[in-house]
């Protein structure tokens, strides 16, 4: 095996004082200027634009902001997003489960599931379950030799809450199973082998092994789709769910102050949305904490610090 051997360039002093005082002229860079000026152009006309026109009402806007009926619509808002995010992980991991199964009956089922669910339009899954007593006027529970054990009229517990609890769970599901999905299959086959070989069964290696590992690929996406459905639940209003946009509604139906009321309706998602993307921020920051490297400047305030210290000593 041969060595490597460093060889060291010689610089003649007057070929290195010659160099020294050679004076360093940066790049212009005249696009970067003109995208420049012509953004803050543009951002001002726009700033001014919105503050200038009195028909925008930001007096009006701002004294709905916390009214009692607008308040109560983002809290709405809220619980429906958190509800149906919860049920649609649960179902999606379940399909996304099936999806990767050996059995062909199961991956059959997941993927009709998955081709059906996101192929219709929510609003009309939605309209289609608040609907659903026109198709079954009655759910009941009857078993051999005990008889009818639960019956309910199904417009007593189709409530318009619990339709779009239903109809976006299934639909956010369909989703849901194809992120897991893929958040699965990023995980290396190899790992799976090697448990499988030591005798673990498959619901221990999903538990153990593959599931862990896939979060760090399965959180993006899942925070995109958690503001996505946060926005979604506006569809509610179609049948008559009090949330945000439902509120603002009732509002402005009666005081005909349209744009005020839109404007506090942008507001709120826009809040909402900002807590959820730095929440998403640090969730990714702790999955992916093994693949995080420090800052080149942190590392170079290190070293001087233990510099520092050295000298002080």
């Amino acid at each position: 095996m041969g060595t490597a051997h460093r060889t060291e360039m010689s610089v003649e002093p007057g070929a290195a004082t010659a160099v020294a005082r050679l004076t360093v002229v940066p790049q212009r860079r005249y696009g970067i200027w003109v995208g420049t000026a012509f953004a803050l152009l543009l951002a001002f006309l726009i700033v001014r634009a919105f503050a200038s026109n009195p028909a925008f009402a930001w007096g009006t806007a701002a004294g709905y902001l916390f009214h009692p009926s607008i308040m109560r619509g983002l809290s709405n808002t809220l619980i429906l997003t958190v509800v149906i995010m919860a049920l649609a992980i649960v179902i999606g991991t379940v399909i996304a489960i099936m999806r990767v199964s050996p059995s062909p009956v199961l991956r059959g089922f997941a993927g009709v599931y998955v081709w059906f669910f996101r192929g219709v339009p929510a609003l009309i899954q939605l309209i289609f379950w608040f609907n659903l007593s026109l198709l079954v006027r009655e759910v009941s529970l009857t078993l051999p030799f005990l008889g009818t054990i639960f019956s309910a009229r199904t417009n007593d517990f189709m409530t318009p809450f619990f339709s779009a609890v239903v109809a976006l769970s299934l639909c956010e599901a369909g989703y849901m199973a194809e992120i897991i999905r893929a958040g699965i299959k990023s995980v290396p086959s190899g790992q799976a082998e090697a448990a499988s070989a030591l005798g673990m069964p498959y619901r221990m290696i999903l538990k153990r092994i593959t599931l862990p590992q896939a979060m760090r690929f399965v959180l993006p996406p899942t925070g995109n789709e958690a503001i996505n459905l946060l926005k979604m639940t506006s569809l509610v209003t179609f049948i008559a769910v009090d949330d945000l946009f439902y509120s603002a509604q009732s509002i402005y139906a009666r005081t005909f102050e349209t744009i005020p009321l839109l404007i506090v309706v942008a507001f709120w998602y826009l809040a909402v949305v900002s807590i959820m993307s730095v929440g998403q921020h640090f969730l990714e920051r702790h999955f992916g904490r093994s693949d995080t490297r420090r800052d080149p400047l942190t590392m170079r305030a290190l070293r001087n610090a233990i510099s520092l210290a050295g000298i002080a000593r």
